[in-house]
């Protein structure tokens, strides 16, 4: 994949935190003088440094176990990157692109389409990579902005920290799942300020209408 990229021209900048595997992307370097090899770990990696002031492109097979903190990581540099082109499991993949009412909808879909807009583009199966994993795989498409372009008034930190605790117990409602920060009638009248269901549970409501709730419960007294 390095050296696809590297074909194109472009600064390719190659973060790898296995120390043998950095070695052999090194000889890259010879034939590509546009290719540059980051030893070290993604999580840890300042992607504006890298970037300078360059837009920014990320590609990428992730480790499966590390997949929501790497996403995490590359969000919080959301305003330097206009697309992400990645290759995860496919449960998680269907986590990211997830849609209200939907099984798979939960935090993560809400944290990811905060950020971009998410695509699942490829199913691959297990038997395309050697040895082949335990569990399938896909490639996803991300395109930056997403929601927060719309919410320009939302608090990203505080948000998300909502929406945790709105799914907190997913079968649960919104009022249950709320009750640490809120009376069950204080929950309800600002699930009806929106027109919601007082049984309405977070797996129904968009980012939008999340964020809107989040907003009722910023500007309504806790008592």
């Amino acid at each position: 994949m390095t050296e696809h990229l590297a074909a194109t021209g472009a600064p390719v900048h190659a973060i790898e935190l296995d120390a043998s595997l950095a070695r052999r992307l090194q000889h890259l370097t010879q034939q590509f003088p546009n290719v540059f090899i980051v030893a070290g770990d993604v999580l840890l990696t300042n992607i504006a440094q890298i970037a300078g002031r360059r837009r920014a492109r990320i590609y990428g097979n992730l480790p499966y176990y590390i997949t929501s903190p790497i996403l995490h990581h590359l969000f919080t540099y959301a305003d330097l990157i206009d697309e992400m082109h990645i290759v995860i499991q496919e449960e998680v993949a269907e986590r990211l692109t997830a849609q209200p009412g939907s099984k798979s909808y939960g935090y993560l879909s809400v944290a990811t389409q905060l950020y971009a807009r998410p695509e699942l583009v490829l199913r691959i199966p297990r038997e395309a990579f050697s040895p082949p994993p335990e569990v399938g795989s896909a490639l996803v498409t991300l395109r930056f902005p997403g929601e927060r372009a719309k919410l320009s008034d939302v608090d990203e930190s505080k948000f998300l920290d909502f929406v945790k605790l709105c799914f907190a117990q997913k079968r649960k409602t919104l009022v249950n799942n709320l009750r640490s920060i809120a009376p069950p009638g204080v929950a309800r009248a600002a699930l009806e300020q929106l027109s919601l269901r007082p049984d309405a549970r977070a797996e129904q409501l968009s980012p939008a209408l999340l964020a809107a709730l989040c907003r009722q419960f910023e500007t309504r007294p806790r008592g």
